[in-house]
């Protein structure tokens, strides 16, 4: 019987490209007085640009210009990038990080283990489990979610709460309380997440109301929570009935999409208010709608920034139909919304212990506030905590509630407030308040 040989197929064949032609990386503070220029010249792959905005946004860096081509298979950008004070990078252990970061040993694989805090875990993340819980939102919801893991003896050691468009998504990192481990058994799983979905689920029957689930697969956190609102399609809530608009109207984002018919795009121009994480914000829905961009050009004019982007879906088709052209507006503009809060910013730094966020949410919602959203994390014995609220009517929070809450809070926990309503005549906190405070910086030094 003669017997077939088959050909052999080198496992590091799909990586030749990246072996031969390895990504070239450029940190330059010298060519500008006010920023630093950051090139990165590779083999073009899908999810590329992806990875380099969310390494760059990461380290907290505010990218205030780029020039994105990568036709022709090869990937070629530059972004200038200042830190969150506006001054160049003088640190040099950031821009070792970024050259190594985005170099030929630093894709993918290296960059999940130096970083280990900006993904969702799978099912135990080190001495951590990770959980998601996605539903309709309403004041109190996360002061409930916290007094049932308490109430089960899960310690929260690490949270990532967002809303919009009246739905909740949120990542939360626990371990049992009484050994710091990851929690394993099964039946206190599986009793920890009927009692999420019955408190997600609130008083209604429809079962797609709320849902409870254990995280699966290495996701940035902050592109999880994109996910996870996209799936909910919070897009489609855009002009409910008292929901609260952030922006002024004249910062309201206004995206468009035209065809280029000479190279056969479809360019897509967003104009809104500039802040930190835009462009990540947007690179990351477009990637996961498919799309692969091709070219784009981000710039910012004092408070505005401009965005254009030249991209095509997957199939190498472009945007020819007016549905397609209005889920891509509506999901573009959802993203930006999502991580926007103009509501009152509480930090609160008090030594962990078992039921703190159950005790300070209940203490939040007993004095009428909603969180809209928050960022919670440890870090050695320290707890930090960071809540955006608002009244339980959608309205800013008068000056005797944030007295009162400080009376309260502040006997046990360092207490602050970034931003003072407008109808108070006191000057804003001083000290520890005005100090930077990014949620996924904390999460990525709890976790490493």
């Amino acid at each position: 019987m003669a017997r077939v040989c088959w050909p052999y197929f080198d496992p590091e064949y799909e990586n030749l490209s990246t072996r031969i032609n390895p990504p070239r990386v450029s940190v330059d503070n010298s060519s500008y007085s006010d920023c630093t220029l950051v090139k990165v010249d590779s083999v073009n792959k899908p999810g590329i640009l992806l990875e380099v905005v969310q390494i760059l946004t990461d380290l907290d860096l505010i990218i205030t210009k780029a020039y994105i081509s990568s036709d022709g298979g090869w990937f070629m950008d530059v972004f200038h990038v200042t830190d969150q004070q506006g001054k160049k990078l003088a640190d040099s252990k950031t821009i070792d990080y970024i050259e190594k970061a985005l170099g030929p040993k630093g894709h993918i694989t290296d960059v999940l283990k130096a970083w280990p805090g900006k993904r969702v875990g799978v099912h135990s993340v080190g001495d951590h489990t990770a959980i998601e819980l996605i539903g309709r939102d309403r004041p109190g919801l996360l002061s409930e979610i916290s007094a049932v893991l308490a109430n089960l003896h899960f310690n929260v050691v690490a949270a990532e709460v967002w809303t919009h468009n009246r739905r909740i998504a949120c990542v939360v990192y626990v371990n049992d309380n009484s050994t710091c481990q990851p929690v394993d058994d099964p039946n206190r799983l599986s009793t920890m997440e009927e009692q999420l979905k019955n408190i997600l689920r609130g008083c209604e029957d429809d079962e797609k109301v709320g849902r409870t689930s254990f995280s699966m697969g290495f996701t940035h956190v902050d592109r999880r929570l994109h996910q996870m609102l996209f799936a909910d399609r919070d897009y489609e809530g855009g002009g409910l009935a008292n929901e609260v608009d952030h922006y002024p109207p004249c910062f309201q984002p206004k995206i468009t999409i035209e065809r280029c018919e000479e190279k056969g795009y479809s360019a897509v121009s967003v104009r809104c208010k500039d802040r930190a994480k835009l462009m990540f914000d947007i690179v990351c829905t477009l990637t996961d709608m498919q799309y692969v961009v091709f070219h784009a050009t981000i710039s910012s004019d004092g408070p505005y920034a401009s965005q254009e982007y030249f991209i095509r879906h997957m199939d190498g088709c472009t945007l020819d139909t007016e549905g397609e052209k209005e889920r891509v507006i509506k999901c573009i503009d959802a993203a930006i919304r999502r991580r926007v809060s103009e509501d009152l910013r509480l930090e609160l730094c008090a030594k962990d212990r078992v039921g703190l966020l159950s005790e300070v949410t209940r203490i939040l919602r007993e004095n009428g506030l909603s969180v809209t959203r928050a960022g919670v994390t440890t870090i050695g014995e320290q707890a930090m905590n960071v809540f955006y609220v608002r009244d339980s009517s959608g309205n800013p929070v008068d000056i005797k509630t944030i007295e009162a809450l400080r009376k309260e809070i502040g006997h046990t926990t360092m207490f602050n407030v970034k931003k003072v309503p407008t109808s108070s005549e006191a000057p804003e906190t001083k000290g520890w308040g005005k100090t930077s405070f990014f949620f996924g910086n904390l999460l990525e030094r709890f976790l490493a």
